[in-house]
């Protein structure tokens, strides 16, 4: 979930967002080292805001520190990449059937679903709105389903799969938008075996995307 805008945001918060953004949009790669003097200039901040901000970004695994030295932006290996997507396929195939089955207000899955049917008509958004969109339907999914423990853990590794792809696979967007539709749809049905069907389907179809996207670089 992300921060209430309607809520005053401390400076480090602000930084945290950011360097966030930074870093999700493949401004900051990654191995890139986050000096606190270095970014604390940068942001025209003093260095603790950007010592908070780190901090946070390396508990959602976005950033490594390893043996006590500069922080840097995380890697994240295809191994790495396919190991994810095979949790997230087992968590979030869960978690839309859980969310299937569950007397949720229709509302937020309308509205979601409205903003994908103007996408497939032509007010195509940025990657990085997509990815805040994406984002924001996976997390609602899983928030629908009960579990905060699943919710956390579906963000975290929605985020690692956010930093290799970094929207690196255009022809996705139509089909995701389409797979987006059927969960949505599943869900508002009140069909578990639907909906657990359509979430698989959807992250099998974007690792499949990935290893073919690897297999065109290699």
């Amino acid at each position: 979930m992300k921060p209430d805008r309607n809520l005053p945001q401390t400076l480090g918060q602000s930084v945290h967002e950011r360097l966030r953004a930074m870093i999700l949009a493949g401004e900051l790669s990654s191995g890139t080292p986050l000096q606190e003097k270095v970014f604390a200039e940068r942001l025209g901040v003093s260095r603790t805001p950007v010592r908070e901000a780190v901090a946070k970004l390396t508990s959602e695994g976005l950033v490594t520190r390893d043996g006590g030295g500069v922080p840097t932006v995380s890697r994240i290996s295809v191994s790495e990449i396919m190991e994810i997507l095979h949790v997230r396929r087992l968590l979030e195939s869960e978690t839309a059937r859980q969310a299937a089955g569950v007397n949720a207000s229709p509302e937020p899955f309308l509205a979601l679903r409205g903003q994908l049917t103007r996408f497939l008509q032509g007010d195509r958004p940025s990657v990085a709105e997509y990815a805040d969109f994406d984002e924001d339907l996976h997390s609602l999914v899983a928030r629908t389903a009960g579990s905060h423990l699943l919710t956390e853990l579906v963000k975290g590794l929605k985020l690692k799969t956010r930093i290799f792809d970094k929207g690196s696979i255009p022809e996705r967007f139509e089909p995701g938008c389409r797979e987006h539709i059927e969960i949505i749809e599943a869900i508002l049905a009140r069909d578990p075996d639907r909906a657990e069907l359509a979430m698989r389907t959807h992250i099998e179809n974007a690792r499949s995307a990935i290893l073919g996207h690897l297999s065109r670089l290699f």
